[in-house]
């Protein structure tokens, strides 16, 4: 099920990671581009129309009813609203300690320079609908806003067959202090929180993952509206020796595989025997699991486990595959673990799986996908944060100055901007 490579496997590990660029010139960003234009011609009619047309839903309202969203978290099981209570905890208490302060310092004899940072006006938090139900999406991206100080945050998610939200998405609405609930999902969505429509005022800010439509809106609307990141399909990279478990090495790939057919799942290790031992174990696991077919498929297509000799190269090739995450299950993964540099996020030992990460260890879990670990990083506060810089010079700082801003502009060409400091002075 797992294909096992031990010839050539950094070699065969390279054409793995020849990744197809989420190009603008595909099919599916002409339709991206249509919907958006459609959107902001048309506002909610086209909306209410690509609902019934993608998600077989024929709507009256795009928002939801606030009384709606009190008896779904009425009607939840209380053991999982502790388990989101917990969640929202953690995460909140991790980006607290993200939140920057503005400063001013002194320059020359009277003037200040500085840097404020404040958050933006309005955000849109994408949940997405469709395979699977993704509270944690919420709690991920609405709790790093609140803790910014996002004065307005909306949600908005596909409708279910049912017409509304799940009720788990509503109750962590509730829980997190959110009551602005829109049923959109695709493209459309994205172009309807950008631009405003009748019923859903434009935002400033857009998050949350989402499927191939969405990613394409993110590209085609940059500079419109402000993004988190490009999320493609999910990956985890694990690092492991014979002093790992097998079972739990193979429970955390077939983890990952269970996000999408598209998700990429890869185990590096020096034991042969280890190798083994995984692919038969994930054999064993996979026919316990809901989501068998999606788990064979992804692991077919982007799975594997590659058999390196030299140690010494784990470190360089994690480096090269830059994982969304990254699991070390080694004897000495502190010592592995300092030597790597692109990873989203690094689960250290035998019992820190992703999914603790996915949930609720307080780390975000919307991470760089795709290899762009290499320079992107998870969401967080600063996401949500705008810098402006100050500056308030006297009269005194600016004319021990006026020589060098003289001798810069017209270096550059730009006498207008010489005369502007020189006229207050001559």
């Amino acid at each position: 099920m797992i294909p096992v490579y031990s010839k050539d496997a950094e070699g065969q590990l390279r054409r793995m990671l020849r990744r197809a660029e989420l190009s603008l010139g595909r099919p599916e960003a002409k339709i991206a581009a249509e919907i958006i234009e459609n959107v902001r011609a048309r506002g909610d009619k086209a909306l209410l129309e690509y609902t019934r047309k993608f998600d077989g839903v024929a709507l009256e309202n795009l928002r939801v009813d606030r009384l709606e969203m009190a008896l779904a978290h009425r009607q939840t099981p209380k053991p999982l609203l502790t388990a989101l209570r917990v969640a929202i905890k953690n995460i909140a208490e991790y980006q607290l300690r993200q939140v920057p302060h503005s400063w001013l310092r002194k320059a020359g004899k009277r003037s200040r320079v500085g840097l404020r940072y404040s958050p933006v006006s309005a955000a849109g938090v994408y949940v997405p609908g469709g395979r699977a139900v993704y509270p944690s999406s919420a709690l991920m991206n609405i709790v790093p806003a609140k803790i910014a100080g996002v004065p307005r945050i909306c949600l908005i998610t596909p409708p279910g067959r049912n017409g509304t939200a799940h009720p788990v998405i509503l109750a962590a609405a509730v829980e997190l202090g959110v009551d602005e609930i829109y049923l959109c999902g695709g493209a459309q969505a994205v172009a309807a929180l950008a631009y405003g429509t009748e019923t859903m005022p434009r935002v400033d800010m857009i998050v949350g993952p989402g499927n191939i439509y969405v990613t394409l809106a993110k590209k085609l609307l940059y500079g419109t509206v402000g993004f988190d990141k490009l999320a493609g399909p999910s990956d985890c990279l694990i690092l492991a020796d014979r002093t790992a478990n097998p079972e739990y090495v193979a429970a955390d790939l077939l983890a990952q595989a269970e996000h999408d057919t598209l998700a990429s799942a890869l185990l590096i290790t020096d034991s042969p025997a280890l190798a083994r031992r995984v692919a038969s174990a994930a054999r064993g696991q996979l026919k316990k699991l809901a989501r068998r077919e999606v788990i064979a498929g992804a692991l077919k297509n982007h799975g594997g486990i590659f058999v390196i000799k030299d140690r010494a190269d784990f470190a360089r090739l994690a480096d090269l595959i830059a994982p969304e995450h990254l699991q070390i299950i080694l004897k000495d993964a502190d010592a592995v673990a300092d030597k790597i540099n692109n990873a989203g996020a690094v689960f250290i030992g035998p019992y820190s799986p992703a999914a603790l990460g996915d949930y609720i260890a307080g780390p975000n879990h919307v991470l760089p996908t795709g290899g762009t670990a290499r320079f992107a990083s998870p969401l967080g506060v600063e996401d949500f944060i705008k810098r402006t810089s100050l500056v308030e010079y006297a009269k005194s700082d600016l004319k021990s100055v006026q020589k060098y801003i003289d001798l810069l502009a017209r270096a550059e060409g730009l006498t207008a901007h010489a005369a502007s400091v020189n006229r207050r002075f001559n």
